[in-house]
């Protein structure tokens, strides 16, 4: 479990998740993004095989659920081949506990135990702003593509390379399952 400080020097902490926080997980998704599709997607993740439980994490702060951050198994399609990867999504933190450094906290702490897995890249759809900030990059120049939602700019599809992370890796993102299935309710 890692300890971090927010900017008002409350401490929080973070750790995997446990069975029994995914309902208070679910509280905070849905707050986070307001709608019932994102908790969906979790537990739809959660349920399949896609899911590692060793990225499912959570952030405390006096002694509450007020932070997740997923990642799961995805694979890059070039061709015939296929490579395994990781990817990032949710991440949610409560209104109530943003701007506290607790989004990035989680964000860092998930990638560095995903290079400690052997993922050799994770990527993800989303700010490019926020995600710049903690290492991620445009995906595109490095040969990683991305099917966006309407939402999303280019940009958005960004990915982080760690330490696993070879050149060669190339082609388009396949995203697990359940984010087709979440997508058509």
């Amino acid at each position: 479990m890692r300890r971090a400080r927010d900017p008002s020097s409350a401490a929080f902490t973070i750790r995997a998740e446990r069975p029994a926080d995914a309902d208070l997980i679910d509280a905070v998704v849905g707050a986070a993004f307001g709608s019932p599709d994102e908790p969906r997607l979790v537990r739809a993740i959660r349920a399949s095989g896609n899911f590692v439980p060793e990225l499912s994490l959570v952030a405390e702060l006096g002694g509450d659920v007020v932070g997740h951050v997923m990642v799961s198994a995805a694979s890059l399609q070039d061709g015939d081949a296929h490579c395994r990867i990781a990817t990032l999504s949710p991440l949610a933190v409560m209104p109530s506990s943003q701007r506290r450094g607790i989004g990035s906290a989680l964000v860092r702490e998930v990638i560095r135990r995903a290079d400690d897995c052997g993922e050799p890249l994770v990527v993800l759809q989303g700010s490019p702003g926020f995600y710049g900030r903690l290492g991620f990059e445009y995906s595109v120049p490095h040969g990683i593509q991305m099917t966006l939602p309407t939402w999303a700019p280019a940009q958005a599809a960004q990915m982080v390379r760690l330490s696993h992370y070879y050149p060669s890796i190339r082609g388009r993102v396949v995203l697990p399952p359940a984010f087709n299935e979440v997508n058509e309710h």
